[in-house]
């Protein structure tokens, strides 16, 4: 889509305490997908964004159909200009507070003190990635340490991948992984020891077991080229699956009252979320959540559908709203008996009806 034909461009910065229909926290797949349906109907939006995607290491996006392969910094700068193409802005900076105001809506405060109110908050902050603490395993993230099969599986097939156990959710990955590739190895780690019956599912499918802890990573020519195991050995891999803890970036939310909760899956942890109806509201009125930080799961697609629902949602509890308030408004000025005139209006009409009458017109 192009939006070059379109007259509102966004604005460089905003003037402090300047109210929106509508403020974003988040300028992800989520939150510019939620401020794109609510500039195109006509609301008052400004999207608040720090600048660090989750996905900023990966090479590109995918199961985004049509967009298959493009790069995150890509798919945001064109997200970005469709926002600004209907009058959205932005404003680059962290959100420190957000309070609910007395007389309603809320207050946004930035790190640099600028503040902003706004009726509604769409909060669109993501997820921090809690990695296991192995030596170099941060660095690669993105790259050739990876963790969903979906997201990166395609890219290392038929490679020599590594299974990195630190939880029971190790065994699951191990047999999701093993459909990219016929070399596919568990190392143990700090996970408990498969059970039996895990262990003939891993040698029915060919799947190799290492037990000992992984120390570190070999690199050769910035490419993942093997583990180091505590007793010595390299084992040679060309990726590595590691399962992170799935961290809600949720601070802002909780002076609004909104608690991050644990989410499970297949009863374990394996991480935490704000907890929202279908459409994104959450248990706090006029506050929505939308993408990872409500659905660790999501992939971009998907969190670019929540942000869709979520602002036809804001902009359906805004228009109910403006509608409440036109009745109130429409009601102060109606005459008790005699609507639509005024008891002023309706004394001239008969008057000049009786004088009309009166000259037997």
């Amino acid at each position: 889509m192009t939006t070059q034909n379109l007259q509102s461009p966004a604005a460089d910065s905003v003037p402090p305490e300047q109210r929106y229909d509508v403020v974003v926290l988040g300028g992800g797949a989520a939150g510019l997908s939620g401020a794109l349906a609510l500039a195109r109907a006509r609301r008052s939006v400004l999207v608040i964004d720090a600048g660090r995607p989750r996905n900023a290491p990966a090479a590109g996006v995918h199961n985004y159909l049509a967009l298959e392969g493009t790069s995150p910094a890509e798919l945001l700068a064109s997200g970005r200009a469709e926002v600004s193409g209907y009058g959205g802005e932005f404003l680059d900076g962290t959100v420190k507070t957000a309070e609910r105001l007395t007389g309603g809506g809320f207050r946004v405060v930035l790190d640099d003190g600028t503040g902003v109110e706004a009726d509604r908050l769409l909060v669109t902050t993501g997820l921090v990635d809690e990695l296991p603490e192995v030596p170099g395993l941060a660095e690669r993230w993105g790259r050739d340490v990876l963790h969903c099969p979906y997201c990166h599986g395609w890219e290392v097939r038929d490679q020599a991948i590594g299974i990195l156990a630190t939880g029971p959710m190790a065994v699951h990955a191990a047999l999701m992984w093993r459909q990219m590739s016929a070399n596919v190895t568990l190392f143990t780690h700090t996970a408990p020891e498969p059970s039996d019956e895990e262990r003939e599912q891993f040698a029915a499918r060919g799947i190799s077991v290492v037990d000992g802890q992984v120390t570190g990573l070999e690199v050769t020519g910035d490419r993942l080229t093997g583990v180091n195991l505590a007793d010595g050995r390299v084992i040679p891999i060309q990726a590595l699956v590691v399962i992170p803890r799935f961290t809600a970036r949720a601070d802002v939310l909780v002076g609004l009252g909104l608690e991050p909760a644990e989410l499970e899956v297949r009863g374990h942890v394996i991480g935490s979320h704000i907890a929202a109806d279908a459409t994104g509201a959450t248990s706090v009125p006029g506050v929505w959540v939308a993408g990872n930080v409500a659905d660790p799961m999501a992939q971009v697609i998907g969190a670019a559908t929540a942000g869709l629902k979520a602002g036809a949602a804001i902009n359906g509890d805004l228009i109910a709203q403006d509608t409440a308030r036109a009745v109130t408004a429409y009601r102060a000025r109606k005459p008790a008996a005699h609507d639509p005139f005024s008891a002023e209006v309706e004394a001239e009409l008969t008057e000049r009806v009786l004088g009309d009458r009166r000259h037997g017109l």
